[in-house]
């Protein structure tokens, strides 16, 4: 502990980047809220800015303090970043623990599957699109949230053959991790030894966003809400560690600019003030970023352009290409 305060004061204030404020959260992105939550847990100090630039981008969420940047798709995440870096680890006496090592699988596969499921495929599109497109003009954020359900599948093994099966067997799977859940939890405050780990952050996220982000139809909502314990657990933790100084966040946000830009101004949490750094050279980060959000706006203005030509081309032309490209001679 005292070496990761030592840490701390050396690189000095930390930001936080995510995705924008929805839902009554302030992210509704899975990985941004979990990892919002283990700072908060944590007690680590940072400022909360939010990128709504790049939502393709899974880079995001990233933390920085002056040249330090932990990214989410490097080093397996940033949480992990933060424990190798000797910054915070909430989990350093639960490496031993058989169930705790068990608990966090379960949670971070059956449970990470099943909401990234309902988001894509199980539910319409609404909750996702406004999660990580609501900046966006409808035919690009249609081709992306297409693009993306293409990937998740793929991730999750669906295919038309197996939809129904995988279905079932994604809400099995949650359901049976919910009531072991809720059998470990019983009246506790946390999952293990009544403080919080990782698992907690990672399994609060994803109850606040079942409960607040999902419709009222989703079925996972429904298996959900079966455990009251599990949703005492979540109300008591959001009050204390999320809503706690969170409003100001949620009612309005910012577009944060690339890791080390030349300023950086945004709505602070509750242990945090707002800061301004003076201007400096361009990093390679920063240079990369900006080449990557060129490509992006390209690539979203050609992926439009052939999504609305498919659209408006008539419906016996398809079919004809169809059975040319595709008839065998006997």
């Amino acid at each position: 502990m005292e070496e990761e305060e030592e840490v701390n004061n050396e690189r000095g204030e930390y930001t936080l980047v995510v995705r924008k404020p929805c839902f009554g959260l302030p992210t509704a992105c899975p990985s941004c809220l979990s990892l919002y939550i283990y700072l908060k847990f944590a007690q680590l100090p940072f400022l909360l800015d939010f990128n709504s630039t790049y939502p393709d981008s899974d880079q995001i969420p990233y933390i920085e303090s002056g040249d330090y940047v932990a990214y989410n798709n490097e080093n397996g995440g940033v949480i992990e970043s933060l424990k190798k870096d000797g910054i915070v680890d909430l989990d350093n006496e639960f490496y031993s623990v058989p169930e705790w090592i068990s608990t966090k699988a379960m949670v971070c596969s059956w449970l990470g599957d099943a909401i990234m499921y309902e988001l894509w495929v199980g539910s319409d599109s609404s909750s996702a699109e406004k999660i990580y497109y609501p900046d966006l003009p409808w035919p690009i954020g249609k081709v992306l949230f297409l693009k993306q359900v293409h990937t998740v599948k793929q991730r999750l093994g669906i295919t038309k053959d197996n939809a129904e099966q995988m279905e079932e067997e994604i809400y099995k799977r949650a359901n049976i991790a919910y009531g072991a859940l809720s059998t470990r939890l019983g009246e506790q405050n946390f999952l293990f030894e009544n403080r919080p780990s990782s698992v907690d952050a990672f399994f609060l996220a994803h109850v606040l966003l079942t409960l607040q982000a999902l419709p009222e139809s989703s079925v996972l909502r429904t298996k959900l809400l079966e455990h009251g314990n599990l949703v005492k657990y979540a109300e008591k933790l959001k009050m204390e560690f999320v809503e706690a100084g969170s409003s100001s966040s949620s009612a309005s946000y910012f577009q944060s600019d690339p890791p080390s830009s030349a300023s950086r101004r945004g709505p602070s949490n509750s242990s945090s003030k707002p800061r301004s750094k003076p201007k400096k050279q361009k990093t390679k980060e920063e240079k990369t970023f900006r080449k990557r959000a060129k490509y992006f706006v390209v690539t979203q203005i050609v992926a439009v352009l052939l999504f609305l030509t498919f659209m408006n081309r008539p419906d016996d032309e398809v079919e004809l290409e169809d059975d040319e490209g595709y008839g065998y001679d006997d």
